[in-house]
């Protein structure tokens, strides 16, 4: 309800990047014997453009001619869509370029996003090939709609657009960690999991938020006329009309620069010690594991996760094994939090452990978003 909708044309052009390298190495030939007979028969036109190396995608959809086409299809995993989303705002003509649909087709290992979209379009919870079908037929209805992005600032001065997720810590931990377990697909972040808890660590930071919703015991903030502007496919805070360069990025009017601290109607955790920091933005962390229930496309929210440091093993693996269902939160974990923020900050003590950005990793240093 409150979404609207545009329609692709008929007949359509998709340029379709497919990374035949990821998740269990079969996407070529999912997409020849699954997707391409679909896209066929609803007179889907495609142009494959299969990628040989790290950022080929990146670079393919920042320097092409992309008006022959009238969408962008994502044949991998997670990280291909996090490299085409950055390479078309390093366009200087992102902000018409970002209007253009994207279509993520699960041929990774995690697969959150077509995981999510499934989950948004009302069907069953499958994986495999069945969420392919699903997320294909998807694409063949044409119907497409805003989605979030997350506009992320580190220290050394990297500007990141995520779609998906931020994390430090175990998550983070498990994710990466478990790469070398590609070839077992969903199934290495099982392993990953049992590894991760095997030798727990503990991450020292400080973690601050603007709430989504004002807090119990919090000012409300002041109020800002020029805050937030949503505009475009991408759904991006912009600032006022007319005061930004033409083909410059959208100006994070949430945020202070890195080396203030954060505004005083901001929440900062007392607690220095976590588990985990993940942000998510849309429902589901993988194929298996609904992390935001009550996250949607394009809610303009921050769904901010962080576990203290103490839980106990046992207590960690029950909320994973929750989280398959989405009811992790029914368990009251007391030493898991979540709230839905606007912006975040996090500043780790010192440089340990992974960062990643949906599902890539980034140099532990503070970052905000």
């Amino acid at each position: 309800p409150g979404d609207s909708y545009g329609v692709l044309p008929r007949p359509c052009r998709a340029l379709v990047l497919l990374n035949p390298q990821s998740g269990t190495g079969h996407a070529l030939e999912d997409f020849q014997a699954v997707v391409q007979p679909m896209l066929a028969e609803a007179d889907i036109a495609t142009t494959v453009f299969i990628t040989e190396r790290p950022h080929h995608a990146h670079e393919k959809v920042r320097d092409e001619d992309l008006s022959q086409w009238d969408t962008l299809v994502v044949m991998a995993g997670d990280g291909l869509l996090y490299e085409v989303v950055n390479g078309l705002m390093e366009r200087p003509d992102w902000k018409d370029t970002m209007k253009k649909p994207l279509c993520i087709l699960p041929g990774g290992s995690g697969n959150a996003l077509a995981a999510s979209i499934n989950h948004y379009a009302g069907n069953d919870h499958v994986a495999k090939k069945k969420l392919l079908t699903n997320c294909t037929f998807i694409l063949c209805k044409g119907l497409h709609t805003q989605m979030d992005l997350v506009s992320l600032n580190t220290a050394s001065g990297k500007r990141l657009f995520s779609f998906l997720s931020f994390g430090w810590g175990f998550i983070s931990d498990v994710d990466i960690d478990s790469e070398k377990y590609r070839w077992l697909g969903n199934a290495r972040f099982t392993l990953g999991t049992l590894q991760c808890l095997a030798k727990l660590r503990v991450y020292q930071g400080r973690l601050s938020y603007l709430p989504a919703v004002p807090e119990q015991g919090t000012p409300p903030a002041p109020w800002d006329p020029h805050v937030p502007v949503t505009n475009g496919q991408a759904g991006q805070i912009l600032p006022p009309a007319g005061t930004e360069a033409p083909g410059a990025l959208p100006t994070d009017s949430l945020l202070v620069p890195l080396c203030q601290p954060v505004p005083a109607h901001w929440t900062v955790v007392p607690e220095e010690e976590f588990v985990s920091v993940y942000a998510i933005y849309q429902s589901h962390l993988g194929t298996n594991l609904l992390m935001a229930p009550a996250a949607r496309l394009h809610d303009g929210c921050i769904h901010l996760f962080y576990m203290k440091a103490g839980i106990t093993r046992v207590a960690l693996l029950k909320l994973f094994l929750a989280m398959a269902r989405g009811t992790h939160l029914d368990l009251n974990c007391p030493h898991l939090r979540y709230v839905p923020v606007q912006a975040f900050r996090l500043e780790p003590r010192v440089a340990t452990g992974i960062m990643t950005v949906d599902g890539e990793v980034l140099a532990c240093e503070p970052v905000q978003g």
